[in-house]
């Protein structure tokens, strides 16, 4: 063993050609760590409420929304920011989601939405992609913070609590099959089914 162990430090200081394989090793070590921290903290700078209302067509549009929502300004001080709802909290979701993201930055690039008017003639278009995604992983950035199994049926309408009890406990619906217009303003609706 001790053998095994004077062989393997002797690999580890012997020269490559100019440096030896233990500075190599340690050296990709700590740019591996440089470089997962770098990319950490840029992944978490762009979940910021800052860095989304950064842009006019957010802050002017959607993030001017959802200052009229309970999910802003509530009685107990909990609030919701834009990743909350639109980034997954857990990494492989959320780097999956910053990825399909990125083609927002052709949108600013082109100028998509860059005014009001445009805005509202793509309004229904984002507003599908958002409800899709969100019925598809089972509005996972809702049940972040609205865990069924902390629900106080006692506190809700007679009609929460049908949908609740039911359709949602069973799994047949989930909350943005109902709760669609919930922090933001409905698209027009005018012929959709």
């Amino acid at each position: 063993m001790i053998r095994m162990l004077r062989r393997f430090w002797d690999i580890l200081r012997r020269p490559s050609v100019h440096l030896s394989f233990g500075f190599l090793t340690i050296g990709a070590f700590v740019m591996g760590i440089l470089f997962w921290g770098g990319f950490n903290t840029i992944m978490e700078a762009t979940n910021t409420e800052k860095f989304c209302t950064g842009c006019h067509e957010m802050r002017d549009n959607v993030f001017a929304e959802l200052k009229n929502t309970i999910h802003y300004s509530n009685r107990s001080g909990v609030r919701a920011i834009c990743s909350d709802c639109h980034v997954p909290h857990n990494w492989t979701d959320k780097m999956a989601r910053k990825m399909a993201a990125s083609k927002e930055v052709w949108g600013k690039i082109f100028g998509t939405i860059d005014t009001r008017e445009k805005f509202e003639a793509h309004r229904l278009q984002l507003a599908n992609n958002e409800w899709r995604r969100l019925k598809a992983n089972n509005s996972l950035e809702c049940r972040n913070c609205h865990q069924f199994e902390s629900m106080d049926f006692t506190k809700q309408s007679k009609r929460a609590v049908d949908a609740h009890s039911t359709l949602l406990a069973r799994g047949e619906k989930t909350c943005i099959d109902c709760h669609k217009g919930i922090a933001h303003s409905l698209p027009d609706m005018a012929g959709v089914k």
